[in-house]
């Protein structure tokens, strides 16, 4: 379902609406970052290079940079044009998703430095398994959720939303069979344990990403699903 922009067309200005798709444009700009930062992360640590690890350390700084500009831009619409229904739903979603996406950022900061600390230990690829099955599901989502976002589209973001379980899954699966292989060679201790740290950031992204499908929900239906079941997000959604 796309979202009707002529409801908040009709009664606003033209520069108003081109201040709106301005933050809607840098809220783009921002989630591109921070996907290719994450994509730097685990394409630092799957493929050996820990170049790409410092770059993704390095584009943290412009994803707070984002964050600090797309707030300040918020917070003058509201003060000057006290915007209502449709157009102070879409304030609040971008705001909220930018919050979500300089989470994101610093989880993939995180990721990197672990990826830089694994290949100091020439760790070997049984390691990173786990990672590059969480990791796919994890870089999937957040080019769905981006896209949803881009076009309006919600049945995309619900199946976001969706996703988010299968993350879940297949991370208490690696976090037992890590806890395992520790317990079988103790001298994997510090290697595994910079692997679950890995996990738990992809993990955390997972999250991070379901939180952004939502916030497009609440734009496009006016309804709050944050803490919502699949079930109720199913009905909020074809409803």
């Amino acid at each position: 379902m796309a979202f009707d922009k002529d409801a908040h067309t009709d009664h606003i200005s033209q520069q108003f609406n081109e201040e709106l798709e301005t933050i809607k444009s840098h809220l783009m700009t921002m989630g591109g970052v921070a996907e290719t930062q994450l994509n730097q992360a685990l394409d630092a640590l799957i493929e050996g290079e820990s170049g790409l690890a410092q770059r993704a350390l390095k584009a943290d700084d412009q994803i707070n940079d984002w964050e600090v500009a797309i707030e300040e831009q918020c917070t003058r619409i509201i003060a000057r044009r006290q915007p209502a229904a449709s157009d102070l739903r879409m304030i609040v979603a971008i705001s909220r998703a930018v919050s979500d996406l300089e989470l994101i950022g610093d989880e993939s900061a995180g990721i990197a430095k672990h990826a830089m600390a694994l290949l100091e230990e020439d760790s070997s690829q049984r390691a990173f398994n786990e990672i590059r099955q969480i990791g796919d599901l994890v870089r999937e989502m957040v080019s769905q959720t981006l896209t949803a976002f881009a076009r309006y589209d919600i049945n995309m973001a619900y199946k976001v939303a969706k996703k988010e379980k299968d993350v879940d899954e297949a991370y208490q699966t690696a976090m037992r069979s890590l806890v395992t292989y520790m317990m079988e060679d103790p001298r994997s201790i510090s290697r595994v344990l910079n692997v679950i740290w890995v996990l738990r950031s992809l993990e955390r992204i997972g999250d991070l990403t379901r939180n952004i499908s939502h916030h497009l929900i609440y734009l496009v239906k006016g309804v709050n699903v944050s803490h919502s079941s699949l079930k109720e997000i199913k009905k909020a959604v074809k409803g």
